[in-house]
């Protein structure tokens, strides 16, 4: 009974934005609760892929969030096999640090974060000093760069290849394979079921950032999906219609890619969990 409950709590809301989408605007208003559209219509559709740029701001996000997952990835595997499988002095320091780091909420690091890519030297127009210029504001790398790395990105790797067996390793040493090699050849083609998770993870959260980039991202042109679906809502009326129509669109790339990576992503998850 409680997992009946829990379901229709998470389908309505879901099952509610794709009837809005499809009703006429005064349907919207009369029967606002209402599941079943009396009068079906494409029509919000039409309108919120015309009435802003969706096309560019499809192509923005998709950037952005291909871009966060391949960074998570490539740094994310990196640090955690170093993390998992090298002895160094202050191995264990380093992990606890990144994973203190996820019990820091992310509004609390905005303002230093922002300060730091619009100072950053040398570039946007910043001199030496990182002044005089924007430095990484308004470029898809504000975006991506305080993303890459994550802890828990690095957590994730790291209890992955835990999952693996030392002895691979040790007996690659033996044959005279570098620790590059080794990480590269041997470790790294086990971790696609990992890998997959993460990266859904990583494209997910890239997809849905609302905050972030509305705040780095000042130029029109560079406007995400969630910040241009803010356009159909004003301070005195909200487009309902066109609104949901977006947000359906919006949900299609997450789900797509899901539904292809559904093997590999339960795998991982089953993986990541044990020792």
């Amino acid at each position: 009974m409680g997992v009946v409950l829990v379901s229709v709590v998470t389908v309505a809301p879901l099952v509610w934005t794709l009837a809005t989408s499809l009703k006429p605007a005064g349907e919207i208003l009369a029967h606002s609760l209402s599941l079943v559209p009396l009068r079906p219509t494409v029509d919000n559709y039409v309108q919120a892929v015309t009435t802003v740029p969706y096309g560019r701001y499809f192509v923005n996000t998709l950037i952005l969030g291909v871009g966060g997952a391949v960074a998570n990835l490539f740094f994310g595997s990196l640090a955690g096999y170093a993390l998992a499988k090298l002895r160094f002095a202050g191995r264990q320091a380093v992990f606890i640090t990144f994973l203190s780091s996820l019990m820091v909420p992310s509004i609390v690091t905005m303002i230093p974060t922002f300060l730091v890519l619009r100072h950053f030297p040398l570039l946007g127009g910043n001199d030496l000093s990182g002044n005089g210029g924007l430095g990484l504001i308004n470029t898809y790398w504000a975006v991506i760069v305080p993303g890459a790395a994550g802890a828990f990105a690095v957590f994730f790797m790291k209890q992955f290849f835990e999952s693996l067996p030392d002895e691979l390793g040790e007996a690659a040493r033996i044959d005279g394979a570098g620790e590059f090699r080794i990480f590269t050849s041997i470790y790294f083609p086990l971790t696609k079921a990992g890998l997959a998770v993460l990266g859904l993870l990583s494209f997910q959260a890239g997809w849905n950032n609302f905050l972030w980039p509305l705040i780095v991202l000042n130029d029109p042109k560079m406007m995400t999906v969630q910040v241009g679906l803010a356009g159909f809502v004003n301070n005195y009326t909200t487009n309902y219609g066109p609104l949901m129509a977006g947000t359906i669109i919006t949900m299609v790339p997450v789900l797509v890619v899901f539904i292809l990576a559904q093997r590999w992503i339960i795998e991982g998850i089953a993986h990541a969990g044990t020792k």
